[in-house]
């Protein structure tokens, strides 16, 4: 890749960059290949590193890089196709569910997941800690919030904690009717747990999904759930649905 000095564009100047760099992923760098250091990389550019942060940020947004502890910023592969939602409404952990059960707790939520579920601030709620893996590589973590009064008949006598309480939980859930669900996305950033479950460094881009599901005319349930903006794509079909599509303009030459 060959030095190139930007010149004075009318679009910001990191927007400028980003794209020069873009260009420079699709032609010399394979999957997986480290970057230059960002002194480096300002140097050959001749743009201030602030800059050249600025444009690293934002190709790790659009899913071209990742930033890897201990090792740097690297080409990021192409991005995975996960189906999000269905057309199908269903509880968590019914047949076909991919998500992987690790652990559950009963603890006392955030204030605003507690105002969401329509329960007491001071209430503790079962959290089931999920996690999703697609093609080896984790792309979703989810904390599964239900009250205590969706599960009256819970029983810690044979599952106390860990998986087993969580699928106990989650099998006492499904003898209620389901009535519905509602689910919606924003763009956030990873908080240090949410980092170490998805391999990312605290602070970067992730798509959130909450997604309530409605029984008896409440919220029997609430799932929070966290993916990697570098590997997943969030589309919205005709039914309503949310799915994650491979993007084709990524695939690996």
């Amino acid at each position: 890749m060959g030095t190139t000095q930007l010149e004075s564009v009318p679009e910001p100047k990191y927007w400028h960059l980003r794209t020069v760099l873009s260009e420079a992923l699709d032609s010399e760098f394979s999957v997986g290949e480290i970057l230059p250091n960002e002194r480096d990389l300002a140097a050959r550019f001749g743009v201030a590193r602030a800059t050249l942060r600025q444009a690293l940020e934002q190709l790790e947004l659009e899913g071209r890089l990742q930033r890897r502890r201990g090792v740097g910023t690297t080409v990021a592969p192409p991005r995975v196709g996960v189906a999000v939602g269905t057309e199908q409404h269903a509880w968590p952990g019914a047949a076909g569910d991919v998500w992987q059960t690790a652990d559950c707790d009963l603890a006392v939520p955030a204030a605003s997941v507690a105002d969401a579920l329509e329960s007491g601030r001071d209430e503790p709620v079962h959290t089931v800690h999920r996690s999703r893996v697609t093609h080896g590589q984790p792309v979703a973590a989810e904390l599964l919030y239900i009250p205590q009064s969706s599960v009256p008949d819970l029983s810690g006598i044979d599952a106390p904690s860990g998986a087993a309480r969580a699928r106990a939980v989650l099998r006492e859930l499904h003898r209620l009717e389901l009535e519905g669900q509602d689910s919606a996305v924003e763009l956030g950033s990873a908080r240090a747990d949410d980092a170490k479950a998805l391999d990312r460094l605290p602070g970067a881009p992730v798509l959130v999904v909450t997604t309530r599901y409605i029984a008896a005319g409440r919220t029997a349930a609430l799932s929070v759930a966290t993916y990697r903006a570098d590997t997943c794509r969030l589309t919205f079909g005709d039914s309503g649905g949310v799915e994650i599509h491979e993007d084709p303009q990524r695939r690996a030459s």
